[in-house]
């Protein structure tokens, strides 16, 4: 096989040598009808402005018709997502070879397109098109150069973070890295099957639980990394670096589970284990520092949080350039503890910085603009000037309603917003629609405990108290404080929230 694969791809070289100069140097389109399961769409839907990587050989047709019927076929099935690849092809940059292949290929009215193998390309837009039965997802790529900065980057991240002592743990990490995570599990449970090396199993079970807490599997997770944990403890000298990934990779996982305090308690030895090894300014400590204010930012300590998110900031200006993302994630998370202690000046500057570090290095309809443009609409929103707001707002909604999937969380968000500035604007009947969008996209995509229902029940609540309709937002209330309950910590203001909601609806109803 391995022959054929080389032999095919010197075909292709050779075949786009002959044909370059036939393109006249000027752009083109091609077309991919396919089906995707929806947990690969919605992985695609995520990584807008970033880079995909088919690992085949790609086919392709200059005919959208011929390559629609592809993507009509997979609508027929329930787990499926029909997807139309639109891709735009510059034969004057350096990249994978692609040749026509329509004078060979079995089916010459495809006139067909065949890419090499691990051909990248940037992804631009996703929007919903068709008609009724026929609605499916237009997917716009661009063919990458090969010289590419952010390709470089990539690869050579990939070539660093896939080493590891053996050819397994190598092929391990580059499966975790790919997002094949059956595949991955499948392997490391093998290799923990034949192995007695101490060392060898505590890293299997360690891989074992990274692969359970990607796909949401947090109990299976814990149980996994304990393992990896109880093994290092015995083995390592208790400043290893080993054992504080341990600790940090256990306290994502509380943090997903919504148990805060043992998220906070597994983050505070991983910092104490780094504090014995590692230089002040170590990008280690600024991870820490992130996890640990994160974890008080979820418990509602929004003061003990600004402090944790300062020292990450701090760590990362010693030790990154003035444009990385890492620099504007740490603006955020500074911005949204400041908008929630009500310091609203504060929260907008920092806003306004990440906005400004996103827009030198992303493309202008990068999800993570959006998110900025929603943050600062946030802002303006408590700080009463609702027109700035509504204008932020529509902004991150039309790059979010240009880029993801119908159903995506974070329209669920926009929606939510705007929603809440309707009802701050005493616009009742259009608050409650965009809570009701919201709610919907919440209820197609996620558990039925998730906290993001009570935030939209309790917002709902809200707007029928508002409208005196006191019996369902009572209804609305108890359904939040249920959630809530079981998903934060017994002192979290939401609970506070909704508690005072249900005792004035009461109070209401009773009069």
């Amino acid at each position: 096989m391995g022959f054929f694969l080389h032999d095919l791809h010197k075909q292709i070289q050779r075949l786009h040598q002959e044909q370059v100069s036939s393109y006249r140097r000027k752009p083109f389109v091609v077309y991919r009808g396919q089906g995707l399961c929806k947990k690969d769409f919605d992985q695609l839907s995520k990584t807008v402005g970033g880079l995909l990587s088919f690992n085949n050989f790609l086919s392709t047709s200059i005919k959208q018709e011929k390559s629609l019927e592809f993507t009509y076929s997979a609508l027929g099935h329930p787990d499926n997502v029909g997807v139309l690849f639109v891709i735009t092809i510059d034969p004057n940059i350096p990249s994978t070879p692609f040749a026509s292949i329509g004078d060979l290929s079995y089916y010459e009215d495809e006139a067909e397109i065949l890419f090499s193998m691990h051909s990248v390309f940037r992804v631009g837009t996703i929007r919903q098109v068709g008609e009724k039965n026929k609605l499916y997802h237009e997917v716009q790529l661009q063919l990458t150069a090969d010289d590419d900065p952010q390709l470089r980057v990539l690869t050579d991240r990939i070539e660093s973070e896939v080493q590891g002592s053996t050819g397994w743990h190598r092929l391990g990490k580059l499966l975790l890295n790919l997002g094949q995570l059956d595949k991955a599990e499948e392997l490391y449970t093998v290799l923990l099957g034949q192995t007695s090396d101490k060392n060898d199993r505590a890293h299997y079970y360690h891989q074992l639980g990274s692969v359970k807490s990607q796909q949401g599997d947090y109990k299976m997770a814990i149980e996994y990394y304990d393992k990896a944990l109880e093994i290092e403890e015995k083995t390592l000298p208790s400043n290893h670096p080993d054992l504080a990934t341990s600790y940090n990779n256990i306290g994502l996982v509380y943090k997903n589970m919504g148990e805060y305090s043992k998220a906070l308690s597994f983050y505070e030895k991983a910092l104490e284990t780094y504090q014995k090894t590692l230089p002040s300014n170590h990008p280690d400590f600024a991870t820490s520092y992130n996890n640990i204010g994160t974890a008080y930012y979820n418990m509602g300590e929004y003061s003990k949080a600004l402090s944790f998110y300062e020292k990450a900031l701090e760590t990362y200006q010693k030790t990154l350039p003035s444009n990385h993302p890492s620099l504007a994630t740490s603006y955020n998370n500074i911005g949204t503890a400041y908008k929630n202690m009500g310091e609203y000046s504060k929260a907008l500057s920092f806003y306004e910085k990440a906005l400004e570090t996103y827009q030198k290095t992303l493309p202008s309809n990068h999800p993570s603009l959006a998110t900025s443009y929603n943050n600062i609409g946030l802002v303006y929103k408590n700080m009463g000037e609702y027109s700035k707001a509504l204008s932020f707002y529509e902004k991150a909604l039309a790059i979010r309603e240009k880029t993801l999937p119908s159903n995506h969380p974070d329209l669920a968000n926009s929606y939510n917003n705007i929603g809440l500035l309707y009802k701050s604007m005493g616009e009742y009947s259009k608050a409650l629609s965009f809570y009701e969008k919201a709610l919907e996209i919440f209820q197609k995509t996620l558990p039925s405990n998730h906290p993001h229902w009570a935030n939209s029940y309790n917002n709902i609540g809200v707007v029928y108290y508002n409208t005196m309709d006191y019996s369902k937002a009572l209804t609305y209330f108890e359904r939040a404080l249920d959630i809530w309950q079981r998903a934060l910590p017994a002192n979290h203001p939401y609970i506070k929230t909704a508690r005072e909601g249900i005792e004035n609806c009461k109070r209401a109803m009773k009069k």
